[in-house]
């Protein structure tokens, strides 16, 4: 089959803002004829990414216990083990979750996109951009002891959850109105070994839930999927040596999602490694006939030339592909977070036309 998205930016979700109409009006002034949807922008509580779910989904539930709670004077976690510690309570066998509260935001957003888009604001070829994180992710960032039997027990809830929440979804939003992203940041720097608390097969916890869960999605749904070191709190969380395992990601992820993928978003590097061959190398075994590439290349650190120098580094490996931020840009918000964006835009639109 011929490839389904041919744009030349990725948004890849979070975004500067503080309302989804704020995200979807500067989207569609900024970005909309160099992209295939727009997200919300995964603003206010959303924004922690999946300390959202450990806070509104994960301790709500009975049988989750708090170890002990986040020592962030905050309450809100500013890096890995600052988080709350959760686990099963004693004598918990199986648990089920009832709703997943981002869901009800996400639908929440889309009756803003529609009203947006009958008002004129956002074009009609643009779809409702959905990101979801993996389960490993969610499950990861809170569950830090006696991994292999909490994993055990809230892994099948979580991905039971995932199933459902894709036909809540879709009984609101239609097919083709809806591209939905996979995040998964817990899932690559778990398999790089670097998670002191994890144990067990972490290919798994990746292919396992992607097997079964990405299948799920009807076709008439743009899909995507979005491989990230993640930013927390700073990018990336750990740095590889090379694109070698996001790209076995990628062509895994394709060989194995029963339906098109439509695009596969792959984290770049640091900037210093700009001019690394090394380190894009990998991109040459990518085996991703028909879905779209975007390399989170674009930093707010280096501007156009930064790009510039990362996009002809990238090009000796990989001939055809458009461009990302790293990771969304929701932490990165910058003194004025209007300005983010009009940076952002103007930094792509300088390199690539």
């Amino acid at each position: 089959m011929s490839r389904r998205v041919d744009a030349d930016l990725l948004l890849v979700g979070s975004l500067p803002v503080d309302s989804p109409d704020e995200g979807f009006r500067a989207g569609a002034e900024l970005f909309a004829d160099r992209v295939a949807a727009l997200p919300d922008g995964e603003s206010g509580a959303r924004g922690a990414w999946v300390g959202y779910d450990r806070t509104t989904l994960l301790e709500r539930h009975p049988d989750i216990a708090v170890i002990a709670p986040s020592p962030s004077p905050t309450g809100r976690a500013r890096h890995a083990y600052d988080t709350a510690r959760l686990t099963v309570a004693d004598g918990v066998e199986t648990l089920r979750f009832d709703a997943w509260p981002r869901i009800a935001e996400t639908l929440a957003s889309y009756e803003r996109f529609v009203a947006l888009r009958a008002d004129g604001v956002i074009p009609p070829a643009l779809r409702f951009q959905v990101g979801l994180p993996g389960p490993s992710s969610v499950f990861t960032a809170a569950f830090k002891d006696d991994y292999a039997r909490n994993w055990a027990i809230v892994g099948p809830a979580l991905e039971d959850l995932w199933s459902r929440a894709i036909d809540e979804l879709l009984a609101t939003i239609p097919a083709g109105d809806l591209a939905l992203q996979w995040d998964l940041a817990y899932e690559v720097i778990d398999l790089e070994g670097v998670l002191a608390w994890t144990e067990g097969d972490a290919w798994d916890r990746f292919a396992g839930p992607w097997s079964r869960l990405a299948p799920r999605v009807p076709e008439d749904v743009l899909m995507g999927l979005h491989l990230c070191y993640g930013t927390f709190p700073e990018w990336p969380m750990f740095e590889a040596r090379d694109m070698g395992l996001i790209v076995r990601m990628a062509n895994h992820a394709v060989a194995h999602a029963g339906r098109p993928l439509d695009w596969v978003h792959l984290a770049g590097p640091r900037y210093l490694r700009s001019e690394d061959d090394a380190f894009f190398a990998p991109l040459a075994d990518l085996d991703v006939p028909d879905t779209r590439v975007f390399l989170g290349i674009v930093l707010p650190i280096d501007g156009a030339d930064g790009l510039r120098r990362r996009q002809a580094t990238a090009a000796r490996h990989l001939a055809d592909f458009g461009v990302a931020q790293y990771c969304g840009m929701g932490r990165q918000r910058g003194e004025d977070p209007a300005a983010t964006l009009r940076e952002h835009a103007a930094t792509v639109a300088a390199v690539r036309g």
